[in-house]
Order: structure tokens, then sequence, then C-alpha cells
């Protein structure tokens, strides 16, 4: 009996052997990936990547990256953030505001997908996102350093790129299993888009005032000639924006070409308050500026910023019904810009975040006083 049992023990030993070395027991370490099921996509740029079928941990780098994460409801697959999602307090980003459990999350690098590689590779996630690559070589090296699957992606916007933005949410949706979600939030856009193009479209050219936004925020605060000939706000609601013909997403325009196109309503980006002199400073103080129409008649309105590490869609949005109710408030009757603000976060992020953002920026929606 016991050579019986000896033998039993011996082949029983040596089938254990056997199946660890070919990978077919499951758990962590390099034989584990043989069991783990695996799928082929194709990304924002066209690359073939390789991945789990169902990844269980992520990063997101690069601008806009984990907002995107969030729209999809997949923030709890996240394993380590950039460095500007570490800011305490910051109350400038509605997806950061909604997750402040990522300002005690591990680091991945700098933001704007500076990330260190080897501190990626600690968190060993199954997945990196990285919106905004330069180039397909550039994601090709990262996963060729890190040995992980990087999907690359293009973040696209509300207006001209809005087909970029949206197959970023398919696939980033396809890759976490979060289809569904992502159709939705596309849904969510574009009848939100309808609604403010129905409210407007109709309106004839000479019966709109003239518009100008000062102090957009671009790749930091900025004063009062900043501006987005394209603002997103401005576009969707068929707006007559002064600055349209000089057809760039961003510009600081001469102080002369503002009094020459002396706007009939200014709106001010709040994150102005973040620099010294403000466009709000430069409004009370410079006799140049004091002089035009819609400062001298109190048309002027703070408005949240959206540009604040990439854009906010949601903001945009938010900020459109604003500018919408201020321009034609007769179109505009039943919207409380503020609740809608939160209605939008809400749908996004889970939460509502107009009051913290109100915080983070000085002020929210509303008539700036100048005296």
């Amino acid at each position: 009996m016991k050579i019986k049992t000896y033998s039993a023990i011996f082949i029983t030993f040596i089938i254990l052997l056997t199946c660890m070395g070919s990978g077919c027991l499951s758990g962590s370490g390099g034989s584990a990936e043989n069991s783990i099921e695996m799928r082929t996509i194709t990304d924002g740029l066209g690359r073939e990547v390789t991945l789990p079928a169902d990844p269980e941990s992520i990063v997101a780098q690069g601008p806009g990256a984990l907002r995107y994460i969030c729209y999809l409801g997949a923030q709890d697959k996240v394993v380590g953030v950039e460095d500007i999602e570490l800011r305490k307090d910051e109350n400038r980003r509605p997806y950061a505001i909604a997750n402040p459990q990522f300002q005690d999350m591990p680091l991945i690098g700098e933001y704007r997908g500076n990330t260190d590689p080897e501190k990626i590779v600690a968190l060993d996630p199954d997945v990196i996102f990285w919106t905004e690559v330069q180039s397909a070589n550039d994601a090709d090296e990262l996963q060729s350093k890190t040995g992980i699957p990087v999907v690359a992606l293009n973040y696209g916007d509300l207006t001209t790129y809005r087909s970029d933005m949206y197959l970023s949410l398919k696939i980033m949706g396809d890759v976490m299993g979060k289809n569904d979600r992502a159709e939705e939030v596309i849904d969510f856009f574009d009848m939100a888009i309808a609604d403010l193009t129905s409210r407007t479209e109709d309106i004839p050219e000479e019966d709109k005032a003239s518009v100008y936004v000062g102090g957009i925020a671009y790749r930091g605060p900025h004063g009062f000639q900043s501006t987005e000939p394209s603002y997103p706000p401005f576009t969707l609601i068929n707006a007559n924006n002064v600055a349209l013909a000089l057809g760039t997403e961003h510009a600081d325009v001469s102080k002369e070409a503002i009094l020459e196109w002396d706007p009939e309503i200014v709106f001010v980006d709040l994150s102005t308050y973040q620099t010294t002199p403000s466009a709000v400073d430069e409004l009370k103080t410079d006799p140049a500026y004091t002089s035009l129409t819609a400062v001298k008649n109190g048309e002027v309105y703070g408005v949240l910023p959206y540009n604040w590490y990439t854009t906010n869609h949601g903001s945009v949005i938010a900020a459109s019904y604003y500018s919408g109710k201020v321009i034609y408030p007769d179109r505009f009757q039943d919207i409380d810009p503020a609740e809608k603000a939160d209605e939008i976060y809400v749908f996004l992020f889970g939460k509502p975040a107009y009051e913290a953002m109100n915080s983070g920026f000085s002020a929210g929606f509303g008539q700036i006083d100048l005296d």
C-alpha cells in the first residue's frame, strides 16, 4: 500500500510540474498570461493592438484620457494617474471633482502624456490609454518599453472633430466592456447639440447681438485679448462672434481690433482670475476698454471655462446654454444655467460639480460688476 501511495504522490507531483510549465494554471506571474483571453482591436491611429479581453486595471495618460474613462464609468479600473490629478482641492475639472480618490493614487509621471514608463510598469496595468499621441511610432515605443498594450486615441471636440471624439469613446467603451455607456454618452451630446441648434438656427443675422469672449484659458490663464474665433459655445448657438473671421482655434487679438468690433455683449472666461492683471481688471481700469459699448451698458458676463487639461465637453454644453440665456433670453426662458450645468455633470460623472467649479474659478455664471 505504501509503494502505491508514494507512486501516486510522485505521479501527481510530475503532473503539477508539467502543468505549471505549460501555463495551464492561472495566477500571477508569466504563466498566467497563457490563460488570459486576448483579442485584437484597432485604435484611433489605425494600429492593431492585442490586449486582454476583459481588462481589470488601466492607466490613462494624455489630455482628457482620464476624463473619457470617467464618462464611461470605468474609473474603478484606474490604478495610477498623472501628476495633475494629485493636486489637492483644485476644483477646476469636473471629472476630478467627482473622483477625489485620484488625488491619492500612485503616480505614473507628468501630465500631457509625459509619463514614466518605469512607473507604469511598476503598477502593471492591463492597458494604457493615451490621447493626443504625436505619432503611431510614439505609441509603439511606449508599448515596447513597457510590454503593456497601448491604445492610442485622438481626443476630438464637439464641433469640427466630433467624429474623432465619438470614435475614441467607442474604442474605449469596446475595450472596457462599456459599449452601451459609450453610446449613451454620444447620444447625450448629440441631443444637447440638436436642442441648442433648434433654439437658435432660425434667428436672422440682423437680429443677433454682436458678442466677444475674452480671457480664454489656453495652456493657462490669460488676459482679455485671448479669445477663440471658433468658441464652441458660440458656435453651438449660432452666435454673432465678432472674432469669427480670424478662423483659428485660439488667437491673441489686438486691442485695436476689439475696439473696432465694439461688441454689444462681452463674456469673460473666469479662468482669467488666475492671472494678474485679469481680463476683469483690464475692463475696469483700461480707458480703451471702459469705452466699449458692452462695458458702458453693463453687458459683461462671466462664463465658466472649459479648457482645463483640454476640453471639458460637459462644460462646453453648460456654457452654451448659459450664453444662449444671455444672448437670446426669449429662446432660453426655461433654462436655469446652474441647474443645467449640474444636470450635465451628474449625467457624465454621477455627481454635481457646479458649486465646486465656482470655488475653483472664484465665480460662476453671472453678470460681472465692474464698478
